[in-house]
């Protein structure tokens, strides 16, 4: 596992240098995709213009706000639980984001990740390995919550 880490890590150093870029684009794409999605972030709901929505930087900030914390858990490499628990916690509680949606934003940012900053077919599962771990401690905080996002 910890070479799943290493793979992804590998190519970070492009996304770190420039979070909001890469945030807004993540994002984006995340809302083209699947526009279901923008619906649950607020600030974005009523934003029809994808150009206006493309140049908005409220998205570029939110979508490094989600880079960063990806970039912690990363880096954490399995070792996560203080970084999970928080944000399934205010994902379920305050957010009510449905745990589908973290399946949806990871191949989004594996596929940006693999145009914009080399990501290779191994590393693009690599992505998807850690996860699905990640994931799997979110859906589990979110049942000890009672919420069945």
């Amino acid at each position: 596992m910890m070479a799943d880490y290493d793979l992804v890590l590998k190519c970070w150093g492009p996304v770190e240098a420039d979070y909001n870029t890469h945030g807004g684009l993540v994002l984006n794409r995340l809302f083209s995709e699947h526009p279901e999605t923008q619906k649950l972030f607020p600030k974005f709901a009523g934003i029809a213009d994808k150009g206006e929505l493309a140049a908005n930087p409220a998205v570029a900030a939110h979508g490094a706000t989600v880079l960063k914390r990806l970039g912690e858990l990363l880096k954490a490499r399995g070792n996560h639980t203080s970084l999970v628990t928080p944000m399934a916690t205010s994902h379920a509680n305050i957010h009510k984001i449905p745990i589908n949606n973290f399946k949806l934003i990871t191949e989004v940012i594996a596929k940006h990740l693999a145009e914009q900053a080399g990501l290779d077919c191994a590393g693009q599962d690599a992505l998807r390995k850690v996860m699905s771990v990640v994931i799997a401690d979110i859906d589990a905080t979110y049942k000890e919550l009672g919420f069945s996002g």
